[in-house]
């Protein structure tokens, strides 16, 4: 896969790969069907792997060449030894997890940085969707109330607040719309948040 079949399938994936360097060792946690390692394995000779647990992903990225582990994500990564992976991955996946906390310290522990997306639930159709009495339903929260997989409701600001919590430099931070960088008010307009992590004690 290249970086422009990447763009047109998934523009927010194909602005994150910009931060992952060439040859980078990579663990993708959700990896769902393995475009993100495909393409970076193709295009930036990454080596890596992905995890990820639904049956049909797991078919799916394997068909793309794709090495991926069949695990729950919140078992946590005691397979992986510290520093293991020159970039962990979890892309729209972190909402859907129980201990948020703990596995972003696992993150970091098996990852010299992390990169986290997942959707802003700040970002403004959000918001008025509360003010008129229902749940949010968008292209990033694309699930009723009642179906949704999502079990955890976060901003960019609650995000960075916890980031610092659990000992993690936030390198970069950015809302995305539609793949693009939102600069203006990026709280209200970004539909994506992208974060960029470090963990400051081995920074």
């Amino acid at each position: 896969m290249n970086f422009q079949q990447l763009q047109q399938l998934r523009p927010d994936l194909a602005f994150i790969a910009h931060w992952i360097t060439p040859q980078a060792h990579v663990l993708d946690i959700g990896c769902g069907d393995g475009v993100m390692l495909d393409y970076l394995q193709s295009d930036k000779s990454c080596t890596g792997y992905g995890i990820e647990i639904a049956d049909d992903k797991v078919l799916e990225s394997t068909a793309r060449g794709v090495n991926v582990i069949q695990q729950d994500m919140e078992k946590g990564l005691s397979m992986f030894a510290d520093h293991s992976f020159d970039t962990v991955l979890c892309l729209s996946s972190l909402q859907m997890m129980e201990n948020v906390e703990g596995l972003l310290s696992d993150f970091a522990r098996v990852g010299r940085e992390v990169i986290v997306s997942f959707p802003n639930f700040a970002f403004w159709p959000h918001r008025l969707a509360l003010m008129q009495g229902r749940m949010p339903v968008s292209k990033s929260l694309p699930y009723q109330w009642y179906d949704t997989p999502n079990v955890r409701c976060a901003t960019i600001q609650d995000f960075t607040e916890l980031a610092q919590q659990v000992g993690l430099e936030v390198q970069q931070c950015v809302a995305l719309h539609n793949g693009h960088p939102i600069s203006f008010m990026p709280n209200w307009r970004g539909s994506l948040a992208v974060f960029r992590l470090r963990n400051k004690v081995a920074a």
